[in-house]
């Protein structure tokens, strides 16, 4: 009797052992959550005090990326931008490549600062709106009229008719009347007077485009829609 013949195992198998690996479940899971960062929402890591008592250092915040694929920011809205060489602050990319892919990993996970030069600030105003301050009340303008901002966080010091606008020394709070060019928004940062914004170096009546460093739209990360950990601090905006 001719013995049967070993039946071939299926190529099935060789499949679902490559797909069924902890190495290849955990790089489908990195591709994934890199689809879903580059494309939908993105976590990120806030790294300094600018937006306190808004958002604190270490908030890992969700940013929305899809609304503003159908829509422009809006004023009031905490943003997340890539900030180009006029905001300096950038810390140089590691030399160690293991220190790169980890910082990697940690900016995609959210668990730690991005490689990317990303800021987070609120929008004050956009293209074609005025700004300036300040009114009697030490208050911001946009097109003229002083905007209600409890979120604001240590000012700079304002004395009506003793530390205004218009006594000598000025009060850093002010900064004369600037329009918002096209295609770009002015920003500013919750903590004011520790906030390197828009409007930083032009603070105690300095003028002039020289010293504005503006948000241009194609910079616009996304809109900050939560805070997501610590879980005590959860909030949506």
């Amino acid at each position: 009797m001719t013995a049967e013949p070993p039946a071939r195992r299926p190529a099935r198998t060789g499949i679902r052992r490559i797909t069924g690996s902890f190495w290849f479940n955990l790089l489908a899971a990195f591709v994934v959550l890199a689809l879903v960062q580059a494309f939908i929402v993105k976590v990120y890591y806030v790294p300094s005090g600018s937006m306190q008592q808004t958002l604190s250092i270490g908030d890992r915040l969700l940013v929305d990326r899809v609304s503003l694929d159908f829509g422009d920011p809006h004023d009031g809205d905490i943003v997340v931008f890539t900030a180009s060489d006029l905001w300096g602050e950038a810390t140089p990319a590691p030399s160690n490549p293991f220190v790169y892919a980890a910082r990697w990993v940690g900016g995609l996970v959210g668990i730690g600062p991005n490689l990317d030069h990303t800021l987070v600030k609120r929008v004050i105003a956009g293209p074609g709106q005025t700004v300036s301050c300040c009114d009697a009340e030490g208050r911001v303008l946009v097109d003229g009229v002083p905007l209600d901002e409890p979120y604001v966080y240590a000012d700079y010091p304002f004395v009506a008719g003793s530390f205004d606008c218009s006594t000598s020394p000025v009060s850093e709070r002010c900064f004369g009347e600037l329009t918002v060019p096209e295609g770009q928004y002015f920003v500013l940062g919750d903590h004011r007077s520790n906030s390197n914004d828009s409007i930083f170096a032009c603070r105690g009546g300095s003028s002039g485009s020289d010293c504005l460093k503006m948000v241009g739209r194609n910079d616009i990360v996304g809109r900050v829609a939560a805070i997501v950990f610590p879980p005590g601090d959860w909030r949506g905006f």
